[in-house]
């Protein structure tokens, strides 16, 4: 380490722990339309992602939590449903 520099841990664990930064929509698995995701897989088109992201899938995204985003969105488009 250089002098006058130091390294501090983020031991924050959930995503919603910490603001999001550039970047981290790709650290995410995100809430899409169902039927959009699987044409998008197949035919790889992009899609859109409850929080605005535009990609084009590929991973499997049960290896990553949820976008804090999407799912904020969720459930408040839950919530307006049962209203």
């Amino acid at each position: 380490m250089s002098p006058g520099t130091q390294t501090i841990e983020d031991t924050r664990t959930s995503p919603t722990e910490r603001p999001l930064e550039p970047g981290d929509h790709e650290r995410f698995s995100h809430y899409v339309d169902k039927d959009k995701l699987t044409e998008a897989m197949v035919m790889g088109t992009p899609v859109v992602a409850l929080c605005g992201k535009v990609w084009v899938p590929s991973r499997d995204p049960e290896k990553y939590p949820v976008c804090p985003e999407c799912k904020d969105a969720w459930e408040h488009l839950r919530d307006d449903a049962e209203e």
